[in-house]
């Protein structure tokens, strides 16, 4: 389904891309579905029948909270009174839920991706200075262009298990490790003065290593915020589901060149018709 959109995608990104960063809403509206298959399934069916609304939710970020919290992405660190405020949105999702009133709290908890996406996000915490312009741009499009090839791992497991009184230093460790990632991205596409295209770019460049890390730690700390407010409401979590552990696979050696002269040519080969 991904591959099939990837045209799409790239145009998308390059025409929603806010000149602030940010993920783009192509990529956000990926990063949501890719978080809701890690959830019970109730809670993934209650949010895909209000996909739309979530998203309103999460564009109508509070100004004031939105800029505060810039300054903390900015900054590598999230002050006491942001923390606050973030885990207020938190509470009153759950407040909605234990009212029942189960299309508000369903909207604002699936809008608490905004926040696990924006502390997921290294572009946000590349520090004051930012990135040269153009770097955000190419950035965003070689993300978008890649999606099909970035495996989609858990990045926390135990996070997934995790209390909302838990999500103020799970938030703060999710922001720490973006802005370990946010360097290679000026190193890589930045060079020589000039922005590098993201053409020129592939899955062998660490700037794919930093997109496949940032997307899977995003993936995981939605699900784990929206995990952490349904439990805390007693939400159903029967049919979880379970992802499939893999284990990492060495590379076959790359057998050694042979000294020598170059073998003789041999005789043109007969086509055959295979057999029907």
């Amino acid at each position: 389904m991904r591959s099939a959109r990837i045209a799409a995608v790239v145009v998308a990104a390059l025409l929603s891309a806010t000149h602030a960063g940010a993920w783009p809403s192509v990529l956000m509206e990926s990063l949501n579905r890719d978080a809701r298959r890690l959830v019970p399934r109730t809670l993934a069916r209650l949010m895909a029948e209000r996909e739309k609304e979530i998203f309103e939710e999460a564009r109508a970020f509070p100004p004031e909270l939105a800029q505060q919290m810039a300054a903390d992405l900015s900054a590598g660190s999230l002050r006491p009174e942001t923390m606050a405020a973030l885990d207020a949105r938190a509470f009153e999702a759950s407040a909605l839920l234990r009212d029942q009133r189960v299309t508000e709290g369903i909207v604002k908890l699936g809008a608490l991706l905004r926040i696990a996406a924006d502390l997921s996000d290294p572009v946000l915490s590349a520090g004051p200075e930012g990135y040269p312009l153009g770097v955000t741009r190419e950035y965003y499009t070689f993300v978008s262009g890649s999606l099909d090839k970035i495996p989609v791992v858990i990045d926390n497991e135990p996070a997934l298990r995790m209390p909302r009184r838990g999500l103020g230093p799970f938030w703060q460790a999710v922001l720490v490790r973006s802005r370990e990632d946010s360097p290679v991205i000026r190193t890589e596409l930045f060079r020589n003065g000039r922005v590098v295209s993201h053409r020129t770019i592939d899955y062998r460049s660490p700037v794919f290593g930093v997109a496949s890390l940032s997307y899977s730690r995003a993936v995981t700390a939605i699900a784990a915020t929206w995990l952490a407010v349904w439990r805390d409401v007693r939400g159903d979590v029967t049919r979880t589901p379970r992802p499939a552990k893999v284990a990492p696979v060495d590379a076959p050696p790359v057998p050694a060149t042979p000294l020598g002269p170059p073998p003789p040519t041999p005789p043109p080969a007969t086509a055959s018709v295979p057999a029907e």
